[in-house]
């Protein structure tokens, strides 16, 4: 007859308690310490375990995706503080831009009116300290102008518009139609230099910046005469590593060239000759086309075409070229112009400082290359 399982472990186990009546008490004395030794020792390792689980709420807090919480992450350290990501303060001082396209003005807080820029002015996808950089230039550039007394100067009575002539902005609508990431950068780089403008004898400074050098950046004297202390030509090599900018072909007629320069072809008849090294008899000679000095930043300082002389700020923009870093070839026919780098060339080279920042620089670093002897400060209503 089959016993119940109950019955069976039942008779399993009496053979091991009657062998266990039948020890000795020493014997008993033995195993029991055994088994003492045994848990203690297990409760020696299992006990830091479970200390730890129950001190770190992180270990727990992880998404279904494997990653922290921002806010347990926020508290192990990991992450920034969220509010680096939040809209930046709706205070003092108010900022009135005209809207050329919306022919409006649109008044925001001057560091709404900082991200407006900074989204105008410089790729999204560009380092965090590259944007931070831009942040404190454009920041310096509204706070200049407002403390020059040149608030209401602009159409209609407002501050600046958003264009270049001041500095391009996007206006708060065409910033609603970016995507969320980009908001929490753009946020993050303006919250995290809040306050921030470059100041030079405790005065802000006139913070100029372009898109590519040439590899230098320019004096100001070489381009506008006057000089300026902190606006000096240094050394930018990042632009031709990663700037899409940093070199341009420009083709254009001979008659076209001359037109734009306003020589008359008379004056160099040698442009409606074929050059003798020309496959083309069609070809210009440009003999008389001679750089006669160049700047610090190695651009054309002083060019003469036949008895006609040029700077060369008057010869790039005349012209319509990128920069005035210029060579020439004549090419079937045509004028051939090669320019090096985008803009004027004084200040920061905004891919020179994505080049810093790709490099691990930070926004101060790339600030104080680019202005020379300058320091940041924080900016009050009531300077």
């Amino acid at each position: 007859m089959m016993l119940p399982e109950s019955t069976r472990r039942v008779r399993r186990l009496l053979p091991i308690r009657w062998k266990w009546r039948k020890r000795s008490p020493k014997e008993k004395g033995l195993v029991r310490g055994v088994l003492w030794t045994v848990s203690l020792m297990m409760l020696a390792l299992l006990l830091p375990l479970l200390l730890v689980a129950k001190g770190n709420p992180v270990q727990d807090s992880r998404s279904a995706s494997g990653q922290l919480s921002e806010s347990s992450a926020r508290q192990s350290g990991s992450v920034i503080d969220g509010k680096i990501y939040e809209h930046p303060a709706a205070t003092e001082p108010y900022i009135r831009v005209f809207l050329s396209g919306a022919d409006k003005i649109e008044k925001v807080p001057l560091e709404q009116y900082v991200r407006g820029v900074v989204a105008a002015e410089m790729p999204i996808e560009f380092e965090l300290e590259a944007l931070k950089a831009q942040a404190i230039a454009s920041r310096t550039y509204i706070v200049r102008r407002m403390e020059q007394g040149l608030a209401g100067k602009a159409e209609k009575g407002a501050d600046v518009n958003d264009t270049i002539s001041y500095q391009a902005y996007l206006s708060l609508e065409e910033l609603s139609k970016k995507d969320a990431e980009s908001i929490k950068k753009l946020n993050r780089a303006v919250n995290e230099t809040s306050g921030q403008i470059i100041t030079y004898k405790d005065k802000p400074i006139e913070a100029l910046f372009f898109s590519t050098s040439n590899g230098y950046t320019e004096n100001a004297e070489d381009y506008w005469n006057n000089p300026v202390p902190y606006l000096k030509s240094v050394e930018s090599p990042w632009d031709a590593m990663i700037s899409p900018r940093y070199k341009s072909v420009t083709e254009m007629s001979p008659d076209d060239f001359l037109t734009k320069l306003s020589i008359p072809v008379q004056a160099v008849p040698a442009f409606g000759a074929g050059s003798n090294h020309s496959k083309s008899s069609t070809s210009p000679s440009l003999v008389d086309m001679k750089v006669i000095d160049r700047t610090a930043g190695k651009r054309i300082g002083e060019l003469k075409i036949g008895s006609y002389a040029f700077t060369g700020r008057e010869f790039r923009e005349k012209l319509g070229l990128r920069s005035s870093d210029v060579e020439w070839k004549s090419k079937n026919g045509m004028i051939e112009l090669t320019t090096y780098g985008y803009g004027h060339g004084v200040g920061m080279s905004q891919y020179g400082a994505q080049g810093m920042a790709l490099e691990g620089a930070e926004a101060k670093s790339i600030i104080t290359h680019y202005y020379q002897g300058v320091k940041l400060t924080t900016y009050s209503v009531d300077r």
